[in-house]
C-alpha cells in the first residue's frame, strides 16, 4: 500500500513539529514537506503533489482561508483546517467546510500537547479519512454555496410556539456533512410542517456556528439545541458537540409537547452526539409521522437506530453514493434493507417535503 503523502502548513515551528511527529509515528504516512504560509504552501503542493493538506487558518501572507480557496479552484486536495476554539475560529472553521475543506481538527493549546494519545489519534484518523476522499472532491466541490433567490440574514426568526408538532425530520450526517446540511436545510419552506433534528459528529464549541450560519441562509430556524427546551414546528435543532441528543414527550393542557434532552451519557461506537441514540430515543417517546435522513459520512451510526424508527412507520431516506463525500454512513443504512429511497444530495430536501404531506 502506498504511503499517504502529507504536507503540514503552519506558520508556528513548533505546531509544524508536533503535527509532523505525530503524522511520521505512523508507518501508513508520511510528511513530504512544511510551509509556513499559504504561499509557501502552493508551491509545494505543485512541485509535491501531496494526498492531504493539514492547513492552519490564521498565518501571515496568505491565510489558510485565502490558500483553501486557491487549493480548491486550482488543485483540488483533500483538505484539513486547523482550528482554534475560538468564536472567530469555529465561525471561520464552518465557512472553510462550506469551501470544500474535507474536516477539520480543533488545534490543541500548547499547555494540552501533554493530551498527545488523543490529539494524535484524532489527527490520523481524518488524515486517513481525508486521504480516502480524493476521488470523490467533486461531490464536495460541486456547491459552494447555496444561493436561494432570497437573501437572509442572521436573526432570531421567530416561530410560532402554538402550532401542533405532528412530524420530525431526523437528520444524520459526519464528514462532509456540513456541507450536505448547507445544501439541505436552505432548501427547506418556512411552512414546514414539522420539526428538525440533526446529529452532526462535531467537537464541542463548533455547533453553534454553524447553526448560525445555516439558520442566516434558510427560511426555517436553525439553533443550537438547549437542554430542557420545547421542539418546535419550522425549526431546526443542531445536537451540540460532546452531547447526546434524547426527546421526552409530555402532556400539557394545551397539546402534546416533545423536549429536548441533552446528556453525556457515554458515547456510542466512540461518537457523542450519536445517531443510534438519538433514533431510538425518538422511537420511545414520540407519538406521530417521522422520516429520517442518513447523509455523508464514516462509519454505521444510525444504522441500528433504524429499526426502532421503521417499527414506528418511519420513512427513511439515504443519500446517494454519487453526492457522498464518503460513503459509510449510507451504505451501512441502505445495507440494512431499511432505507426507502436514495436521492442525490441535491434531491433530499426536495424528497423530505414529498414525505411529510
Amino acid at each position: 500500500m502506498d504511503l499517504v503523502k502529507v504536507l503540514v502548513v503552519d506558520d508556528s515551528a513548533f505546531m509544524r513539529k508536533f503535527i509532523s511527529d505525530i503524522i511520521n509515528s505512523d508507518p501508513q504516512m508520511i510528511v513530504i514537506a512544511t510551509a509556513r504560509d499559504g504561499q509557501d504552501a502552493f508551491q509545494k503542493i505543485e512541485r509535491l503533489k501531496p494526498d492531504v493538506v493539514t492547513l492552519d487558518i490564521e498565518m501571515p501572507i496568505m491565510d489558510g482561508m485565502l490558500t483553501l480557496e486557491k487549493i480548491m479552484n486550482e488543485n483540488p486536495l483533500p483538505v484539513i483546517m486547523l482550528s482554534s476554539l475560538s468564536t472567530d475560529g469555529a465561525e471561520h472553521t464552518i465557512r472553510a467546510l462550506q469551501l470544500g475543506a474535507i474536516d477539520f481538527i480543533a488545534k490543541p493549546s500548547i499547555q494540552k500537547t501533554h493530551d498527545f494519545a488523543k490529539i494524535s489519534q484524532d489527527i490520523l484518523k481524518k488524515i486517513r479519512i481525508a486521504a480516502g476522499t480524493k476521488n470523490n472532491l467533486p461531490n464536495n466541490n460541486k456547491i459552494l454555496d447555496y444561493n436561494p433567490n432570497f437573501s437572509f440574514e442572521y436573526e432570531e426568526k421567530v416561530i410560532d410556539s402554538q402550532r401542533n408538532l405532528n412530524k420530525l425530520v431526523l437528520i444524520g450526517t459526519s464528514t462532509g456533512g456540513p456541507k450536505a446540511l448547507h445544501q439541505v436545510l436552505p432548501q427547506l419552506p418556512a411552512s414546514l410542517n414539522a420539526g428538525i433534528l440533526v446529529v452532526q459528529h462535531m467537537p464541542p464549541g463548533f455547533t453553534k456556528s454553524l447553526a448560525e450560519r445555516l439558520s442566516s441562509i434558510s427560511q426555517i430556524r436553525v439553533k443550537e439545541a438547549e437542554d430542557g427546551e420545547e421542539i418546535l414546528t419550522g425549526c431546526a435543532y443542531i445536537a451540540p458537540g460532546d452531547f447526546h441528543l434524547n426527546v421526552l414527550a409530555k402532556k400539557s393542557n394545551q397539546k402534546d409537547e416533545l423536549l429536548i434532552k441533552l446528556n453525556k451519557e457515554p458515547p456510542q461506537g466512540g461518537l457523542r452526539p450519536s445517531v443510534d441514540q438519538l433514533l431510538k430515543s425518538v422511537a420511545d417517546q414520540f407519538w406521530s409521522d417521522i422520516v429520517c435522513v442518513i447523509m455523508t459520512g464514516m462509519g454505521q451510526d444510525g444504522t441500528a437506530g433504524l429499526k426502532y424508527i421503521k417499527d414506528k412507520g418511519a420513512k427513511v431516506i439515504a443519500e446517494h453514493q454519487s453526492s457522498c463525500v464518503v460513503y459509510g454512513m449510507p451504505k451501512a443504512a441502505i445495507e440494512s434493507g431499511l432505507v426507502d429511497e436514495i436521492v442525490p444530495l441535491a434531491d433530499i430536501s426536495e424528497v423530505v417535503i414529498r414525505m411529510l404531506q
